[in-house]
């Protein structure tokens, strides 16, 4: 028989250590101009594919509540971009084909390309004007970064979601913003 208790707490501890392991090698100059590069940005763009993009809207709706205009790619009210905005790309390879195609676009538009990824290398790299690395196993590549007991990339996407709370504290920082000021964004048609 299973011991419910111990299976539980013993996977627990695992995963937060494995996400914690990601967080804390962050570089924090990359985090630093990644935070730079959203302040000066006009607009924020976001794109990403599968889980990951999941995380990566959860980002975009916390820096919404911190008065970015935040607009993710493929939503029915998407503005232009310009060369005046930002697209934040999540892909651990580096190489999701979708994500890679929105950076062309973008770099059309000469708007600035920021990675969030676990490659070393990648398409998408090549083209990004900064980059922030989480080290993580990846789909090309799952000897990666940090060793992790879960499937397939899952570290990548719950390092990601995690990240994207850590930096939007980060921003909060910066702008002096009160957490009872965030309500003001906050959707309220619920």
């Amino acid at each position: 028989m299973i011991d419910m208790e111990h299976e539980y707490h013993s996977f627990t501890v695992s995963v937060l250590d494995e996400i914690y392991q990601v967080t804390k090698t962050v570089d924090t100059a990359e985090v630093d101009n990644f935070v730079e590069e959203i302040l000066r940005a006009e607009k924020v763009f976001f794109i990403a594919v599968g889980r990951v993009f999941l995380s990566l809207q959860c980002m975009a709706k916390r820096l919404s509540h911190l008065g970015i205009d935040c607009h993710v790619v493929g939503s029915i009210t998407e503005k232009a971009i310009t060369s005046k905005d930002l697209l934040v790309v999540a892909s651990g390879s580096g190489e999701s084909k979708v994500p890679v195609i929105i950076s062309q676009i973008a770099k059309k538009h000469n708007a600035k390309v920021g990675l969030i990824t676990s490659a070393e290398q990648s398409t998408i790299k090549s083209m990004a004007d900064l980059c922030v690395h989480l080290k993580c196993p990846t789909k090309t590549n799952m000897q990666e970064g940090v060793k992790s007991i879960q499937p397939m990339s899952t570290l990548f996407d719950q390092s990601l979601h995690v990240f994207g709370d850590i930096l939007s504290l980060i921003i909060q920082n910066r702008k002096s913003v009160h957490g009872h000021e965030l309500w003001k964004y906050h959707a309220n048609l619920e």
